[in-house]
């Protein structure tokens, strides 16, 4: 009895769905190797909870109004949680898969994933190891192959009010300071921008900007 006790795993649910949370805290609970410590409703309570519980995973949804997943698992990361992140979502686009993994997301599935799939999901999670659904797999390798289409996308809002405060000179704590956002929460923006524009640094990255008419 003492090594299955050894052997299980903490997780948080964070997921703005009550019904969802529920459905996996029963799935979780019902197996003698899991153990769910709490739930969470957005990424900002998700990542207090996180810092209270230490758990093992964390199961992250991304689209969650009062704080999105994405944010979450970058001041996660930025803050050097223990914890592993398995995004659980149903959206599988490269705006939401990418931004999610160069966050530091450990895995990603869909929430259409069978339950045995999801269970070794979680321990490979746990261990360290990257787990992708097959869908999002074909994503990040098609994108890899093709990376000139990065600089086809469109910069979301707040990228823009980053992008535009790096043309100032802005350094990251003053960006961080003037948008009420953490530093890791700048680097994560920084790097959907340089991916989206094609950019290798901050200069390209405003070069490209003025180019493009984004900026000025």
């Amino acid at each position: 009895m003492v090594e299955d006790s050894a052997r299980v795993i903490t997780l948080v649910v964070v997921d703005d769905h009550p019904v969802v949370r529920d459905g996996l805290r029963g799935m979780f609970d019902s197996a003698p190797d899991f153990r769910v410590l709490g739930e969470a409703s957005n990424g900002v309570e998700g990542v207090d909870l996180v810092a209270r519980l230490d758990p093992d995973v964390v199961l992250m949804d991304l689209r969650m109004p009062g704080g999105g997943g994405v944010a979450a698992i970058a001041e996660l990361t930025g803050r050097g949680a223990r914890s592993k992140v398995l995004v659980l979502t149903t959206y599988d686009t490269d705006s939401d898969t990418l931004p999610a993994i160069e966050a530091g997301a450990t895995g990603y599935l869909l929430k259409d994933a069978p339950r045995d799939e999801l269970f070794s999901a979680v321990r490979a999670a746990a261990d360290g190891r990257t787990v992708l659904s097959p869908a999002v797999a074909s994503r990040l390798i098609s994108r890899v192959r093709t990376p000139a289409a990065q600089g086809n996308e469109s910069l979301s809002g707040r990228e823009r009010e980053v992008l535009e405060l790096v043309a100032k000179g802005t350094s990251n704590r003053e960006i961080a300071a003037e948008l009420f956002i953490s530093e890791a929460t700048v680097k994560t923006h920084l790097t959907h921008i340089f991916a989206k524009l094609g950019a290798k640094d901050r200069a390209a990255a405003v070069a490209v900007g003025y180019d493009r008419g984004i900026l000025g």
